[in-house]
């Protein structure tokens, strides 16, 4: 049976309309995208979740030559064709205009995500990725919204998940992710350290295949504390978490000073990094692979993969959006699920 994804198409007046829809024009090209994933573009069903008409005056916007299918049922998802593009419809509150963001259609963003989340948890389709959407524009909505992972979080009813971005060659996972830096060194405890690399540890058995992963373990502070005079959260905290999860079979290495850690000697055996806050990894990561890197969730019951970018207002509907992280996403989200198949 092939796999079935869905696509989420994020903010309706940013880029993940364009980027969607480029997909389905090119998809020719999935053979040689994919290939790295293991995954047949023949075996994928592909669906988005968004508003027809959107899709289809974007389409008109953008020169894309691309049928809009609308699916009666959504249980049956049809295997991908070029220039064909299936979508499980969702009504916009209001229309959308490309580039100019709108309070009213923020009830509609989190619809198809719900949509989506639901389907995945009752088993219907096997994963989803999420093209981007805007944190301010639903928040001024009058709905609190931290971003995907916690949304997806709450809704799935995951005490802890980890974010992982990758791209070829590196994956970084997270230990905190969206708090000012003048709290980051409160929120590395113990206890976060212990679920999070545990999550990141059987993610990486159980989406990847890794049957030992191995893990550097960034320091918090610079050159890795040096040994107390620059920091003593390695000596009080990192360190001896690390020797706990040892004991429990989950052998991780570090804590490494940052700054040397993301050399290319010290990568070329890892399977993953455990950064201890954001702009710690994902700079590196991003600068690596910006445009070919995937943001991918952890821990949760359902496969969910992301693109590695923002709504991007001003590209929306000038058909300069690159579909690269898409197809990125794309391809985790077939790998991940097709791991999970095995392992059932």
């Amino acid at each position: 049976m092939p796999l079935s994804l869905v696509i989420t198409a994020g903010e309706p007046a940013g880029i993940g309309p364009d980027v969607v829809l480029k997909l389905a024009a090119n998809w020719s090209q999935a053979a040689t995208r994919l290939a790295w994933s293991g995954v047949q573009a023949s075996d994928l069903a592909l669906a988005v979740i968004a508003d027809p008409e959107l899709m289809r005056a974007r389409a008109k916007s953008l020169g894309l030559t691309v049928t809009i299918e609308t699916l009666s049922n959504p249980e049956s998802i049809p295997v991908m064709r070029e220039g064909c593009l299936s979508v499980i419809p969702v009504s916009l509150s209001e229309p959308a205009t490309a580039g100019k963001l709108n309070t009213h259609n923020a009830d509609y963003v989190l619809k198809t995500l719900a949509v989506a989340t639901d389907g995945c948890l009752s088993g219907q389709w096997d994963g989803m990725v999420t093209a981007p959407v805007h944190k301010g524009v639903i928040n001024e909505s009058g709905v609190p919204f931290t971003g995907h992972t916690e949304f997806l979080q709450d809704r799935t009813h995951t005490e802890q998940v980890v974010m992982m971005l990758a791209t070829e060659g590196l994956r970084v996972a997270l230990v905190t992710t969206h708090l000012p830096l003048r709290a980051v060194a409160d929120a590395i405890t113990p206890e976060r350290i212990k679920r999070v690399s545990s999550v990141l540890y059987q993610g990486l058995q159980t989406d990847f295949g890794l049957a030992q992963p191995r893990i550097l373990v960034c320091g918090l502070n610079p050159h890795a504390g040096e040994d107390g005079h620059l920091g003593r959260e390695e000596l009080d905290i990192i360190i001896p978490t690390l020797t706990e999860l040892a004991a429990e079979g989950i052998a991780m290495i570090g804590p490494l000073p940052a700054d040397t850690l993301f050399a290319a000697h010290h990568l070329k055996d890892a399977d993953a990094v455990l950064a201890m806050y954001h702009d710690q990894g994902l700079p590196v990561l991003k600068h690596a692979g910006f445009g070919r890197a995937a943001n991918i969730t952890l821990g949760m019951p359902i496969v969910r993969t992301s693109v590695d970018h923002g709504t991007a207002l001003d590209l929306a509907g000038t058909g300069l959006a690159d579909e690269g992280s898409l197809w990125t996403a794309l391809g985790y989200a077939a790998l991940m699920a097709n791991a999970r198949q095995q392992n059932l």
